[in-house]
């Protein structure tokens, strides 16, 4: 196989692990106490909710791939569409969260981190329940986690259609190459966050992103060699069908 080919499997597989783990440093996630109202941001772990935008992302991309031959896919345009995929399942998630927040709980979406919302710039300390770190999604968080569910959509998607043109996997298999891929990321990218976080204005996110990134190059690179070295490998072991 072409040794450019080879650096180009590679490559794709750093650069989309990396956009998953900025993708899940993104997302306002509030694990349990947001399902207490109690914390800003989604009810749920950083690697689920994650992983839902992920495979979202994943169909999105083999729907629009199918439109060609795999073979001859335009690899921009279906990671585009695994970033928009990703980014419209995680703005509904936080969609319908805020509903519940709002008519369910009778609480209003405020942050807890920052006294004033930096993209709105509407004041958010007179309306956080005393003794709570925020609930609900702000417009900030909300605008952070739709940026983090494109990034890592796209990052997803583009490991797989890399896979599927020049490894020359099968759809099934590109598609759970990079998943595997995507949530190795999210989970060092959960273990990273420790807890909860609102997004890129909360200051967990400015303290933690640059390890977060590096240990994502690092698991990424194990990764996409173990990929090249399958791709090489295994049609000489009689399993290039398996592929």
């Amino acid at each position: 196989m072409d040794p450019i080919i080879l650096v180009l499997i590679l490559v794709s597989a750093v650069i989309g692990g990396m956009m998953a783990s900025l993708g899940v440093h993104l997302l306002p996630v509030g694990g349990a106490p947001a399902a207490m109202a109690t914390a800003t941001g989604v009810a749920t772990g950083c690697v689920m909710l994650m992983t839902g935008s992920a495979l979202t992302g994943l169909f999105t991309a083999s729907a629009v791939a199918s439109f060609w031959e795999f073979e001859h896919a335009n690899i921009g345009l279906v990671a585009l569409s695994g970033g928009v995929g990703a980014m419209l399942m995680i703005g509904w998630t936080m969609l319908v969260a805020n509903l519940l927040y709002v008519f369910g709980a009778g609480i209003v979406p405020v942050s807890g981190r920052v006294a004033v919302d930096p993209i709105t710039k509407e004041s958010q300390t007179e309306y956080k329940t005393p003794r709570t770190d925020g609930h609900g999604m702000p417009n900030v968080s909300y605008i952070s986690g739709i940026a983090g569910g494109f990034v890592g959509g796209f990052g997803g998607a583009l490991i797989y259609v890399t896979l599927e043109n020049y490894a020359h996997f099968s759809p099934a298999t590109a598609g759970i190459v990079a998943i595997g891929i995507f949530i190795a990321n999210a989970i060092l990218a959960a273990y990273n966050i420790g807890g909860t976080i609102e997004g890129f204005h909360d200051p967990k996110f400015k303290e933690r992103i640059a390890v977060g990134l590096f240990a994502a190059f690092t698991v990424s690179l194990l990764c996409g060699i173990l990929v090249v070295v399958a791709t090489l490998v295994f049609p000489y072991l009689g399993l290039g069908g398996a592929l």
